[in-house]
């Protein structure tokens, strides 16, 4: 994506479900912490203001610590942080000798010794980037089986709605955030449950000590989260633990935010991302299941698990913007549906050149639009390749035809150069517009000056900056007939609220073109007209829909185009985007497509995009959530 946005977060959990010296003696003590970095490391795409680090020892004897946690927001956080803990390992080596294999010494000499591992990538979509806000999240207590460590990806649109429930409980949280309320909604679910067990055994004249072990087998998590995330509204994929190692990762009932996990008999583990898992424990992707929507992966403390239903399914609405552009594509699924991408929008863009192919260059914006270019080329040449077979059954004879014919093949070039060393540091906008238009270089002399058209494909188009500041005036300077600007993905009209930082209206180059067409057509009377029903509303409709309901698709990516190309590109200059129902051929099980249709799979999403519009009227430059 050549336009830079924030988005969501990363999950990992292990659970060795075997005493710790059955890993020690055939993996070595570092097993655990290995593979909880591999875990990390594959999933770094999610996560680049911070990380973080827990980890429970099971069983440990009071006086002992038995939670460790490290985070960071340095420049490289996860090698930062195992950087660290790989330091208590060789310090405890040093110190234990030939104990530093023994389970019972490493867990009461070192920390990070414990079974149960959770591992967060952050990519902030709220607060600043400060440790603080970095997961896991901890709330801590002298009683283990209250202590709770939380991690997840997910973005609640219904904060202050949370944040007055937490204190009509009697709480006070220290912020208004959701990473706070949900940990201390779970939190305060979590201390009722433990409060019931402890009251029921205690008619029955059992010592508070053997009751802390009592709560230990008979913690019913189901019924926390049952109560606890009732009133949640959002994408979510959470991760949790107690002191007493409980686990458990919840996923939204639309399933917006992804959840992965593998079981054998030695570990229970829970990415974000099935191809982490595969990388790091090097299994069959048949046997990497997803976390269903709705449904909570819950743990034991002796290393059982279930699948449980802990709040309503909704209508599945899989984030689809998340499989066009920040899923790793070595997904085989994912790979197969960017390649898809590329492919689906042959038709458009034979169009847009006349079939001219001899006069067509194809090429793409480096790097993540790879994947989506070999799908448009693979269709390029199953298109020439049909059209081959046809003008071979009609009329071919003469040799030299039919040679040029048969060794004819798509012009396919890399114009578009990622500068990766060069950072647009730059504060002022003037001389950082300058050094963006820097970013990208090109490869000159491979165009025809004046005959060519150049085609470029990119994932997605989001605010158009760096197509009309860069590579814009980049391709320019080779001097084509025309450039043609090709999205894989379709126009992004509205805000994300679950997880993807893009929540201001006048962001985004679709809703910029809407306002030129408005004022063009004289039309401009809707927009006070959708802002007047967005200040009345009981969020049971997205209204700003309404903005868009004039004109075509056609009429929107034309105006575009016209948005993106200054004064000084003298290359006529045209933009296509995916259409929706391409989309969904592409990727049929991952149909949350509100990004582009407007069609939220909450009312708190309708709530958020009726509140952009009102902050856009009154010239509010505020997230919407």
């Amino acid at each position: 994506m050549s336009d830079s946005i924030k988005h969501e977060c990363g999950i990992a959990l292990i659970r060795l479900r075997k005493p710790l010296q059955f890993y020690i003696d055939k993996y070595g003590p570092l097993y655990a912490m290995n593979k909880l970095y591999l875990l990390m490391e594959k999933q770094h795409n999610r996560g680049q203001d911070g990380a973080g680090v827990g980890n429970i020892k099971l069983d440990v004897e009071p006086g002992h610590r038995y939670i460790s946690r490290y985070r960071s927001v340095d420049s490289q956080p996860v090698t930062q942080i195992f950087k660290k803990i790989s330091k208590k390992y060789k310090k405890a080596r040093e110190e234990g000798g030939k104990w530093f294999n023994n389970a019972e010494w490493l867990k009461q000499n070192s920390a990070f010794t414990g079974e149960v591992w959770l591992g967060h990538l952050r990519y902030g979509t709220h607060g600043k980037n400060a440790i603080e806000n970095c997961h896991p999240m901890l709330r801590q207590n002298n009683w283990k089986n209250r202590s709770l460590m939380v991690a997840g990806n997910f973005n609640m649109t219904n904060v202050e709605e949370l944040f007055d429930i937490l204190t009509e409980l009697g709480q006070h949280p220290k912020e208004k955030v959701d990473t706070v309320t949900v940990m201390e909604k779970i939190g305060h679910f979590l201390d009722e449950e433990n409060q019931r067990i402890f009251d029921e055994y205690k008619k029955q004249d059992t010592t508070n000590a053997e009751i802390t072990k009592i709560i230990e087998d008979k913690l019913d998590l189901l019924s926390v989260l049952k109560r606890a995330c009732k009133d949640f509204d959002g994408g979510y994929a959470m991760a949790g633990i107690t002191g007493a190692g409980h686990a458990f990762v919840a996923r939204d009932p639309s399933g917006i935010r992804p959840a992965h996990y593998y079981v054998d008999d030695e570990v229970v583990v829970v990415a974000s991302e099935k191809t982490a898992i595969k990388t790091a424990f090097n299994v069959n992707y048949e046997d990497i299941q997803e976390i269903k929507p709705a449904h909570a992966l819950i743990i034991d403390k002796e290393g059982d698990y279930k699948m449980e239903e802990f709040i309503k399914p909704l209508e599945r609405k899989s984030c689809s913007f998340e499989r066009i552009y920040f899923s790793r594509g070595s997904d085989p699924q994912i790979y197969a549906e960017r390649k898809q991408l590329g492919k689906l929008l042959i038709p458009q863009i034979l169009e847009s050149i006349d079939y001219d192919l001899e006069n067509t260059v194809f090429s793409y914006i480096p790097n993540t639009a790879e994947t989506s270019f070999l799908g448009m080329m693979e269709g390029m040449e199953q298109h020439l390749a049909k059209r081959q077979l046809e003008e071979l059954k009609s009329k071919r004879e003469n040799d030299e035809d039919l040679e040029k014919l048969l060794s004819f093949r798509p012009r396919v070039e890399k114009l578009v150069i990622k500068d990766a060393k060069l950072r647009t540091f730059i504060t002022d906008d003037e001389h950082r517009d300058e050094l963006v238009a820097h970013v990208y270089d090109t490869t000159y002399e491979v165009i025809k000056k004046g005959v060519d058209t150049v085609v470029v494909i990119d994932d997605s188009i989001v605010r158009g900056t760096t197509l009309e500041k860069s590579i814009l005036k980049m391709l320019d300077r080779l001097e084509p007939k025309k450039i043609i600007i090709v999205s894989s993905a379709p126009q992004i009209r509205f805000p994300d609220c679950y997880g993807i930082d893009m929540s201001k209206m006048r962001e985004f180059i679709a809703f910029r073109a809407v306002l030129s067409l408005l004022k063009e057509t004289k039309q401009e009377n809707i927009l006070e007209d959708v802002y007047q029903k967005c200040l009345n509303t009981d969020n049971s409709e997205n209204h700003v829909k309404e903005v868009f309901a004039p004109f075509s698709y056609e009429q929107i990516s034309a105006k575009i185009a016209e948005l993106i190309k200054t004064d000084s590109i003298n290359a006529e200059v045209e933009v296509i985007y995916q259409t929706v129902d391409n989309l969904h051929k592409a990727c049929p099980q991952h149909l949350g497509d509100w990004y582009f249709t407007g069609e939220f799979p909450t009312l708190g999403g309708n709530k958020v995009v009726n509140r952009a519009f009102v902050n856009f009227m009154e010239g509010k430059e505020v997230r919407a959530y």
